[in-house]
Formats: C-alpha cells, structure tokens, sequence
C-alpha cells in the first residue's frame, strides 16, 4: 500500500506540492492524473527518497523506501526511461541491477523476455528507441518482484502493443494483491486501467474517487434535436414534464433550415415516442455524450503551465452518436 500524507515541497518561492494525500491501495490500480507540471512526478520523487518534502510523509507499506533494506521488492518503479547507462548493453544493465540487490541471474532472463528485449539483449541502450527504452526500464522495474509498482507516464514512445502489454501488466500486479499507481496526463488511457482516482492539478489534489463514480458524476449524457417545427416540438414536450430542454445555436453540420435543441433529463426512446406522438418532424436526433477524457479536461481547465487552443479558434467537438434521422 502506498500513503502520501499532507506532503508539501516548495522549490525557492514557488510551491510545487501543497498538502497532497492518498492512499493507493492492495489489490487495486490507482490512476494518478494532472496536466503537465501538476505535481505528479514530483511526489512520486519524493515517495522514492529521490527529494526530501518540507513537510508530510510518503510511505511504502508504512516505511519510507529509503529505508527498507530490500528497496527493489519493496517497490518497482520507473521515473525515466532513459534511466540506463548508455555504455551498457540491455542484460549487463539489469544484471547489475540484480547484483547488487541479491537477484538471481535468471530472473533476468525472465523480464528481459517478459519485456520483449530479447532480441535487443546486446545492444547498448544508448541505441534504444524511446519505446525500447520505456521497456527496460519497466523491465528494471519487474526485476524483483516487487509488492508496490510506481510507474510515471509509463507509456510514452510505445507502440499500440506496448501500450496494451503496460496495461495488463498494471491489472495483473494489482489482480496479485499489489498495489499499483500510475502516473499519466491521458485520462483516456488510465480510464481503460485505474480503479481509483487520484486527480492533482498545481500541486493540490483536485479529486479522489473510484473510476465508475467519476464517470457518474462528471458524464453528460444529453439528446440533440433538429427540427424545422419549433411549435410542435415544443407543444410535444409539455408530455415530458421531466425533461429539460435548452435551444441552442445550430453548428454547420446541422440541417438547413432547422432550429436545434438540447433535452436534458428523459431516456432516447421516450423523447422519440413524444416526437411521434406529436407528428414533429425531425431532421436529426442525436445522442451527445461527454467522454471521461472530456470531464477531465473540464475538470483541470486552466490548471495546468501549459494551455493550447483549438486549431483556428475552433470549439471542442462533443462525442456524438446519430441515433435516427427525418423521423416522423
């Protein structure tokens, strides 16, 4: 189990961590997400003993990594994927790893094919790619077993392979009881793995939850109608007391002529049958829905160093599904 208690660091005047804690729990992955220079990897630092915090504590199965005598098994971790001495070849690298921390020599054998290094065992890792590299170090991390995996953007420079390989070594660790905490700005990505939450945005925990209640809770799932009939449609939903409906401007993807709607409130199937019921003519019935990445994005706006635009000014696309069209 991983404990980040009440940690604060303050780098010269600017306060990179203020009052951060969570828990990553056995048994269970735990997304660690935030924009770029949230704080993310600068707790994972100081979890590691690599930065000592002004105040707070980080703890790894309630001691302090620095001071276990066995830090490989205690906690796997990758920060860097270019971590490794660039002389060495990829096996003389892990087996210094395993030398050193009383790892037998076949167990590098093992993460080097576990990891896919096989065929690049003698190269030195100078030479590696970006993905290459992020495999050594994971396999770096594997290399004793450990009880706790700390992985920090892990995915960076895979291939759509390597990436699916991260994710169930994450669901495998964690389905062993472990636990697993894993750092990432795609929401998208950790939605796919994390069980739990853990979102930090300018060195502050913005929100802790389980994935499914913050799916529940920050989701829009709305119903987009255009219609050249505002009359009808609108003397159709006094038949849905419960829905709540908003006009709103039409996109240049919408049918000529047609004023837009978005209901609020009532399942597809009722809003359809009202439509009918009403003889509303529709030129588009739409199911909108707002993707976990995009809750993310709206929940951390304007919290991160780095903000971009749309290109050319443009707005964010909603994630939309047609469901019918020119229905009567």
């Amino acid at each position: 189990m991983i404990t980040i208690q009440g940690l604060t660091k303050r780098f010269g005047s600017r306060t990179v961590l203020s009052d951060v804690g969570f828990v990553a729990e056995d048994g269970r992955v735990t997304g660690f997400l935030g924009p770029n220079g949230a704080g993310k990897s600068t707790t994972m630092r100081a979890l590691l003993g690599l930065i000592r915090p002004d105040s707070g504590a980080a703890l790894i199965d309630g001691q302090h990594f620095a001071e276990s005598s066995s830090p490989m098994s205690l906690a796997g971790a990758v920060l860097d994927a270019k971590s490794a001495h660039r002389g060495r070849t990829a096996y003389d690298y892990l087996r210094s790893l395993a030398l050193t921390n009383g790892i037998e020599r076949r167990r590098v054998d093992e993460v080097i094919e576990q990891c896919g290094l096989s065929s690049v065992r003698s190269r030195r890792a100078g030479t590696f790619s970006l993905g290459m590299s992020q495999r050594l170090s994971i396999a770096a991390a594997l290399l004793a077993d450990p009880h706790n995996l700390i992985l920090d953007e892990p995915i960076n420079g895979l291939d759509p392979e390597g990436v699916r390989w991260v994710r169930d070594i994450c669901r495998y660790y964690a389905s062993q009881g472990r636990a697993v905490l894993l750092s990432s700005h795609l929401m998208s990505e950790v939605a796919m793995t994390a069980d739990d939450l853990v979102i930090i945005a300018r060195g502050r925990i913005l929100h802790t939850s389980t994935v499914p209640d913050f799916v529940s809770e920050h989701s829009m799932h709305a119903l987009r109608v255009a219609t050249p009939d505002c009359a009808a449609f609108t003397a159709a939903m006094e038949a849905l007391p419960d829905a709540q409906v908003t006009r709103i401007p039409p996109s240049p993807d919408d049918p000529e002529r047609c004023m837009v709607f978005r209901v609020l409130g009532v399942p597809v199937s009722e809003l359809a049958g009202a439509l009918m019921d009403g003889r509303v003519v529709v030129h588009e019935l739409v199911e909108e829905r707002t993707s976990l990445e995009s809750a993310y994005l709206e929940l951390t706006r304007g919290q991160g160093d780095y903000a971009s635009h749309g290109v050319g000014g443009a707005a964010p696309i909603p994630d939309r599904s047609a469901m019918n069209g020119d229905m009567r």
